[in-house]
């Protein structure tokens, strides 16, 4: 067993993309090895890990000081009303991030209710195409999508949106050091959804994951300079 309990979802507004709330930048880290799923009690700090703060893009990010979660659909969260951090528990985290999102910086969830929420905090930004996950353990990292969708219908279509493990594999050769590519890589597929021209249809468009693909790899230019 990879022991993978800490899974991180990046929640980040795309460039050029618009929804209900833009400019969306926050963190949810999930313990995904215990809880409802599992039979067990929550027992697992929040930060046990020493490669999270690697793991939590941003500047001016750190763990919020919690206790272990409590059995109850409660968050920890770390939160920036009036531009000052705090931690805390969010006792009603779902309508409180549909209705204001920028209250949270980071949210530290139990394995059912972090799940529910990373689904969630996706929608907000376009959906489970267009969000990238991570999970850890003391010795692994796996990169995978950070929001789960069956999405049957789409299997030997050509029309699922590659976006998300697109940036997926980004973190990765980022997680790896290789920051070069990895830049390569997320700033091709920040420049497609952008231009507008080349999206699937859960982001309004018409064209195919290889029409995307194509498109991203013809954007694979390096920048130079400033």
């Amino acid at each position: 067993k990879l022991d993978l309990f800490a899974n991180v979802v990046h929640v980040k507004s795309l460039p050029g993309y618009q929804t209900r709330h833009n400019n969306l930048d926050l963190v949810i880290i999930r313990e995904q090895t215990e809880g409802e799923y599992s039979s067990l009690e929550h027992e697992v700090g929040a930060a046990r890990d020493p490669t999270w703060p690697r793991a939590v893009p941003g500047q001016g990010r750190s763990p919020p000081a919690l206790p272990a979660q409590p059995p109850s659909p409660s968050a920890g969260a770390l939160g920036r009303p009036g531009g000052s951090a705090h931690a805390g528990f969010s006792p009603a985290p779902c309508p409180q991030l549909v209705q204001n999102p920028y209250q949270f910086d980071v949210l530290v969830m139990p394995n059912l209710y972090g799940n529910i929420v990373d689904n969630l905090a996706a929608g907000l930004v376009g959906g489970a195409g267009v969000v990238p996950g991570e999970s850890y353990s003391a010795e692994y990292a796996v990169f995978e999508l950070g929001a789960r969708h069956p999405f049957a219908q789409a299997v030997g279509r050509n029309i699922a949106n590659p976006t998300a493990m697109l940036l997926s594999a980004s973190n990765m050769l980022r997680h790896l050091n290789l920051e070069f590519h990895s830049n390569l890589i997320s700033d091709a597929v920040k420049k497609v959804i952008k231009g507008g021209k080349v999206r699937t249809r859960d982001l309004g468009g018409y064209c195919t994951t290889s029409d995307f693909v194509k498109s991203v790899i013809d954007n694979l230019h390096p920048h130079y300079g400033p």
